[in-house]
């Protein structure tokens, strides 16, 4: 299903084609296709070029114990997700490795990199849905995720589904209108909240 954004001034298409649905299609992602995208996440810009992203990967189709224990941390609202053939967990490193000094901007890294993957995956068709909605604490231990790094999101990828078969209160969110806050309410010229684009 496509719900382009109507957007106020033209974009690219790749960014007005991107949304987070919550129905997916059981078709496995192709091999080939998930190492595009995690090599998409690899070229994204960071401070110091420190790449601080690290992903850990569930694919149902060939690991179903891996996919389950990724699935076992999602709260009850987010578990559209196990209807995903593919979840991933975005992990940040928190310190640069050169000084072991605090990086404050390794989310917003992550992000980047992430970013980097939702368009590649995009671009081939596959949407990608990403929660903050699971229990971090166990996914640290469940993968023995080490001091100094932190569970940022997990990500829900799939080719789409449909919307139809959804439980009535998901299938009105994925069939509902996109909005978004128009750029006036968020870029500013001079002082916080004065004037605007």
């Amino acid at each position: 299903m496509e719900k382009p954004a109507v957007t106020d001034y033209p974009i690219h298409d790749l960014l007005s084609r991107r949304w987070s649905p919550l129905a997916f299609d059981q078709h496995p992602i192709p091999e080939d296709t998930l190492h595009r995208l995690f090599e998409a996440a690899r070229w994204a810009a960071s401070s110091y070029n420190e790449q601080p992203w690290s992903y850990i990967l569930g694919v149902k189709a060939q690991d179903p114990a891996q996919f389950e224990r990724l699935a076992s941390t999602l709260v009850p609202q987010n578990a559209w997700a196990k209807q995903a053939p593919v979840l991933v967990l975005s992990v940040a490193k928190t310190t640069f490795t050169s000084n072991g000094s605090p990086n404050r901007v390794a989310f917003h890294d992550v992000g980047m990199a992430t970013a980097n993957l939702v368009l590649e995956a995009t671009s081939e068709g596959i949407f990608v849905h990403q929660m903050g909605g699971y229990d971090a604490a166990k996914a640290r231990e469940l993968f023995a995720i080490p001091e100094g790094y932190e569970p940022v999101a997990m990500i829900a990828l799939g080719f789409p589904g449909d919307a139809e078969a959804l439980p009535e209160a998901w299938k009105a969110r994925d069939l509902a209108p996109r909005k978004r806050k128009p750029v006036s309410e968020f870029v500013f010229r001079g002082n916080w909240g004065a004037g605007s684009v």
